[in-house]
């Protein structure tokens, strides 16, 4: 259903620039953009593509010439691509999953389903199951015995839900995400080559008497979960071994991210595309981990740190601190190293030059 440009503005807590009866079907890229759609011209050079599209009307940034670009109308943000979240919820479609239980889904009697809840095909629910109002559940998800899904949650397509794991509202999780799979925890009956190499940091090396086979160490404890949490696509949050694996409210995962047993994660957390979170660590409100980073085990991670890309952190972060590399330091101490690092060849040369010159003067002696 189209919106006109002043019912998008007024939704977005914006005015509306120019002829705000335009109807607006979708959103595109300014070169892309239709006579119908609300181009994105975000920055100056995005705004460039508007001569190669058909759009009457663009969102851009404030104090943003709209009509030198020939537009009919704009609206202007101080922080577009905020304002592009609120836009984005607006002309969503979904992914058309039927407002109905579906026949070949298989629910325990004893599971208690809320209203206007969506159940897709193949679906399994088990018992004592709890799925509260509004959820939309996809297609052949499994949702454990005794788990709890909060009110207005989407789990998509292959979603997997283990048994105890209790979450929040409006969760989303996308295709084939994994909550409350055993954790990753085992033991050998001495202590194990891996105790001693961390001990003795590889000094000893390893002695092929010393192998020895695993024991399992089962998980008991389950899975917390708080509201408003979007879980990606092939991520895994694994239980507790004694005490529950914890997710507060607001936390972001992308895809392809590993949660150990016993973590406890704070608030409003941000973790990207494939990081990994060992076993008990402690990661506080408002951190960012950035994409493939990781965190070793029983580590404390302060409230507000920044890991960046590709890190891994060895030892505690103190809260505020921006950290990079492998082992992860100050991000402002791993670029000076850095820096130094390329700088060695030069160096290299320059002390060549000097040991020539030296040799020289001796031969002159």
């Amino acid at each position: 259903m189209p919106h006109t440009l002043s019912e998008i503005a007024a939704s977005l807590g914006l005015e509306v620039q120019g002829d705000g009866s335009l109807l607006i079907d979708a959103v595109a890229e300014p070169a892309q953009a239709g006579s119908h759609d609300l181009a994105l011209a975000m920055k100056p050079e995005f705004a460039q593509g508007l001569k190669d599209g058909s759009a009457q009307a663009a969102m851009m940034w404030t104090g943003a010439d709209w009509q030198a670009h020939g537009l009919k109308g704009a609206i202007l943000a101080t922080r577009p691509r905020y304002a592009m979240a609120g836009l984005s919820a607006m002309m969503d479609q979904g992914q058309g999953y039927a407002k109905e239980i579906h026949p070949s889904a298989v629910i325990d009697p004893t599971a208690r389903i809320g209203s206007d809840v969506s159940i897709g095909p193949l679906t399994f629910i088990g018992p004592n199951a709890v799925i509260a109002d509004g959820c939309v559940i996809g297609p052949q998800v499994h949702i454990g015995w005794n788990a709890q899904i909060g009110a207005q949650s989407i789990l998509h397509a292959g979603v997997k839900i283990g048994a105890g794991v209790r979450i929040g509202q409006r969760f989303i999780a996308q295709p084939g995400a994994v909550v409350g799979a055993d954790g990753f925890s085992f033991v050998t009956p001495e202590p194990s080559a891996v105790e001693k190499a961390r001990a003795s940091l590889g000094d000893e090396g390893t002695d092929e008497e010393t192998a020895q086979s695993w024991a399992r160490i089962h998980s008991l404890g389950g899975v917390r979960i708080g509201d408003d949490v979007e879980l990606g696509a092939g991520s895994c949050i694994d239980r507790g071994t004694v005490r529950d694996t914890q997710v507060g409210h607001g936390c972001k995962f992308d895809n392809l991210v590993q949660i150990g047993h016993n973590v406890v994660i704070g608030n409003d957390c941000l973790i990207c595309a494939q990081v990994g979170v060992a076993g008990s660590t402690r990661i506080g409100n408002n951190v960012v981990l950035g994409g493939q980073s990781g965190v070793s085990d029983n580590l404390v991670v302060g409230d507000r740190a920044i890991l960046g890309g590709a890190s891994v952190v060895l030892s505690n972060v103190p809260a505020g601190r921006v950290m990079l590399g492998y082992p992860a330091i100050k991000m402002d101490n791993h670029v000076e190293s850095y820096k130094g690092l390329r700088r060695l060849p030069r160096l290299f040369r320059d002390v060549a030059a000097l040991k020539k010159a030296v040799s020289k003067l001796n031969g002159n002696d």
